[in-house]
């Protein structure tokens, strides 16, 4: 976690005001949470429900990797790049959460570049 919000900070010049999670243990870092004055919410132990919008995207993210892996008939040992891929397609896309701005411009501070996308597979 040390190491992530490191990144952020200097990948995006940008600073995490918060991390939601669901109590897991590798959240719980309080000290460092406190150093850097980052508020740390959690969620009830086993309540999926009280994390609604990281499981509903998640899903979607899950959903769209399955229909690449079956249009492209690459074999399963490929999932993880399946993933990643979708997750760089959505984040090249605008959504209402973000006033229809791109979560990629939002980061970067630049728009995406879509001359780079590829047909998978």
């Amino acid at each position: 976690m040390e190491n992530f919000v490191v990144s952020i900070q200097t990948q995006f010049e940008t600073t995490i005001k918060v991390i939601r999670s669901d109590n897991e243990t590798e959240f719980f870092i309080t000290n460092f949470f406190i150093n850097k004055g980052i508020i740390n919410q959690t969620s009830c132990v086993n309540t999926p429900q009280q994390n609604s919008i990281v499981e509903r995207k998640q899903g979607y993210l899950l959903n769209v990797a399955r229909a690449l892996m079956i249009q492209s008939h690459l074999p399963k040992i490929y999932w993880s790049y399946f993933a990643i891929h979708v997750a760089h397609i959505i984040n090249m896309f605008p959504t209402p959460v973000l006033n229809d701005f791109y979560p990629h411009e939002m980061l970067s501070k630049t728009p995406p570049d879509f001359n780079q996308l590829k047909v998978f597979g």
